[in-house]
């Protein structure tokens, strides 16, 4: 018979921990939060201390049943849910329905959910930590005072279902910002001169750099002539040649806001997506004969630091796999990312470094298989010796002109030979290799080519950009991140193109009432500095009650102005020429999540829409008839199709162009990389470069 209730979160998770402490354990599952503030009132009595109010969330009836029942057959109940606030809160409410005392060591956590680490936990259980729970509640209650005071404001004045967050307005805001910028930028000019030259028969690029022995930008055609006019008859000279060794460091390993944004930029995930696939990586995966493990530590964290017992464990795996020169002379210990980051926590890891990507590859779907190989492979790099480049910078002497060239080659991989990490678009560093040359050798000119530029507005936000502008700025913490870009896209106060959030009209006009009636809500020090504050309560520093005071005051004082002054806003929807096919009325624009499409103006009545088709101008490849359209997938990926489709199949991930391979007739398809865009054959191995990145 089973003398101890052990409750965690999830049934995976349940099964997992089941698994390792036997018979004498029932594991059962709470399926998240039990109790929230109530949805159809703001559930806080603010004059009594900001007093929540509590509520059983509706359709827990039979698993709250379930866990009484449970309760009465055992002697002991430990509660083991998630290790951070979220977690701490669950089990404190777990605490109060099931009866226990609040003074009784019931809490067990682990950062890891691995048999060791698991059996281990059960040994130490602790209290409850009030102080989490309370900068839980602290938060909940801020959130809750924010969003059900200023929404039905926002209803009232603006639209219906509108709502406003503390850390959401924020997001949309800094994308409101940033679209601003792009619309106030004016380009300016500049220019570029390359050189072709030839050492030998190895051909290399030198860049213009100094005219009259002054670094010299150009800034217009004038200018560009003036130096070509001088390099007609110039011989090209080596002037100078600088090499030396640099060191490349490894970056630290994943915390949840670095994780999202490399799962963004090398396996095109959102961060909804790297937060439910590493949910179930961390809460076990059932790999045959070895049973079910958790293969990775906890996903919610803001720590860099590494258990010693994993480090020794990463150092084995190293010298033993890559040899002894591929660890470093001391192990790397990462300080924390930031001075308000919580150690409470590891970072992101393997749970076993020996558990290779490839070996357990069978056991894993293809998302989780690559998010793990992400994790694995950046915890193992982060703990490897560094990168040693050979750099050469080559200066050529042309007249009065000089042109540089640089270039880099691997001297000794490092931790490079694991992993590099990705640049924003998604490329990585690769080397530039010069040829042998020393100073005084005439290299030959092959081509010179000037190239005028326009400098470019800021770029709008990627996910991975714009989490790692809210982790930067203090705003939000882990768990915030992914739910708070779910939302701002449901409300429909952004859209994304491109893969770029997009600021939509009802995004701006909110924005706008905002900024006049609560210009402290959108203001990224207030809001990081409420976030400290919150974290002071962590630790036991603050009382949550007098954080809140401290905020309401002011803030009640703002609603009264709004409830006087805001003026109430018509929102009209732009009209199409496009008939609705169902009753004759005139379709109207409306904005999703994904973009903009069309609906019928006689909503609800009538309540068909349609996507807006947007024709390439290419003709389909395979039915030769149809024309290529843009669509959308259930996830708002783009693709494109046929507008024959269902008659013809063809679809494309990429987007086709109307120019055949000039090598062998078949379709080429629009690809970029950090160099710019250029047109690919599907056939052979056709490439037409068509642009520099700026």
């Amino acid at each position: 018979m089973a003398d101890s209730l052990v409750i965690v979160e999830s049934p995976a998770k349940a099964k997992t921990i089941g698994k390792y402490l036997g018979n004498k354990f029932i594991v059962k599952a709470s399926m998240g939060h039990i109790r929230d503030l109530p949805k159809s009132q703001i559930g806080v009595e603010i004059k009594k201390n900001f007093e929540p109010k509590y509520i059983t969330i509706r359709g827990k009836g039979s698993v709250l049943k379930e866990l009484k029942d449970a309760r009465k057959k055992v002697k002991k109940v430990y509660l083991a849910a998630d290790p951070d606030r979220e977690g701490e809160a669950i089990a404190w409410h777990l605490a109060h329905y099931l009866e226990l005392d609040e003074t009784e060591t019931c809490r067990v956590v682990f950062n890891e959910i691995t048999k060791q680490a698991v059996k281990d936990a059960f040994k130490t259980p602790r209290k409850i930590n009030l102080d989490l729970v309370n900068a839980q509640q602290a938060r909940r209650i801020l959130d809750r005072l924010v969003g059900y005071k200023i929404s039905p404001l926002l209803w009232k004045k603006v639209k219906k279902g509108l709502s406003a967050g503390r850390v959401q307005s924020v997001a949309v805001k800094l994308i409101y910002d940033r679209e601003n910028e792009i619309k106030a930028f004016v380009p300016e000019e500049y220019w570029s001169i390359t050189a072709k030259l030839l050492a030998g028969k190895t051909e290399f690029e030198a860049k213009f750099y100094s005219l009259k022995g002054e670094k010299k930008e150009l800034g217009n055609e004038q200018e560009v002539n003036a130096v070509l006019a001088g390099l007609d008859k110039a011989e090209f000279i080596i002037n100078e040649v600088r090499e030396k060794e640099r060191l490349r460091n490894p970056s630290p390993p994943f915390i949840t806001s670095s994780l999202q944004q490399e799962a963004a930029r090398k396996l095109n995930f959102r961060a909804s997506k790297t937060m439910s696939v590493a949910q179930q990586l961390y809460e076990g995966i059932d790999l045959g004969s070895e049973g079910t493990v958790g293969l990775i530590t906890y996903m919610r964290t803001d720590s860099t630091r590494i258990s010693p017992v994993a480090q020794e464990e990463a150092k084995d795996f190293i010298v033993q796999k890559y040899g002894e020169a591929f660890y470093p002379e001391t192990p790397r210990v990462y300080v924390k990312k930031a001075a308000n980051a919580q150690d409470a926590h590891e970072a992101i890891r393997p749970s076993s470094v020996m558990r290779e990507p490839e070996s357990i590859k069978d056991y894993l779907s293809r998302d989780q298989f690559r998010l793990y190989k992400l994790v694995w492979e950046r915890f193992v790099a982060s703990q490897m010796a560094s990168a040693v480049l050979d750099t050469m910078t080559v200066d050529i002497a042309a007249g009065d002109t000089v042109f540089r060239a640089v270039g880099s080659k691997m001297k000794f991989p490092g931790f490079m030979k694991v992993y590099v990490e990705s640049n924003d678009d998604g490329t990585t560093e690769e080397d530039k290799l010069l040829p042998p040359l020393k100073q005084g050798d005439k290299v030959k000119k092959k081509q010179i080519d000037p190239k005028q530029h326009f400098t470019q507005p800021p770029p709008r936000y990627t996910e991975a950009r714009l989490v790692r502008a809210l982790e930067e700025m203090g705003i939000g913490r882990p768990s915030t991140y992914a739910p708070t870009l779910e939302t701002i896209q449901k409300r429909g106060y952004v859209a994304i193109e491109e893969k770029k959030f997009v600021p939509t009209e009802l995004g701006e006009l909110v924005i706008q009432q905002m900024i006049e009636y609560f210009p402290e809500i959108l203001d990224v020090e207030f809001t990081a500095q409420m976030e400290g504050e919150l974290d002071q309560v962590e630790e036991g520093k603050e009382d949550w009650v007098k954080v809140l005071g401290s905020f309401y005051e002011s803030f009640e004082k703002r609603l009264e102005v709004a409830e006087e002054e805001m003026e109430k806003i018509e929102i009209h929807d732009e009209v199409s020429d496009e008939i609705c096919e169902k009753c004759g009325r005139h379709l109207v624009y409306k904005m999703g999540r994904f973009g903009k499409f069309l609906a019928c103006s006689g909503f609800p009545e009538c309540r068909n829409t349609k996507p807006i088709i947007k024709d390439i101008g290419v003709t389909c490849p395979s039915c030769k008839e149809g024309k290529i359209i843009e669509r959308r997938s259930k996830k708002g990926r783009i693709f494109y199709g046929c507008d024959r489709y269902p008659e013809c199949e063809f679809v494309s991930w990429d987007k086709p162009v109307e120019q055949p391979c000039p090598k062998c007739g078949s379709m080429m398809i629009e690809k970029r990389n950090k160099n710019g865009t250029f047109h690919q054959c599907i056939s052979c191995d056709f490439k037409e470069e068509l642009q520099e990145k700026e």
